[in-house]
């Protein structure tokens, strides 16, 4: 079998097509779970002031 003694980098715009497609299903997942905890609490804890 035969290996590759080259490696073959990505070019920059296929890196940066890779990065912006990864960052935006990041966000989408957090989004998600931000929105999951904020559904999962009650809503006298979701305020953050106390009443005195």
């Amino acid at each position: 079998m035969e290996r590759k003694t080259g490696s073959q980098k990505p070019t920059p715009k296929d890196r940066d097509t890779r990065l912006k497609a990864a960052l935006k299903a990041n966000l989408a997942r957090r989004k998600q779970q931000a929105k999951a905890r904020g559904a999962a609490k009650p809503a006298s804890e979701q305020s953050s002031e106390k009443d005195p």
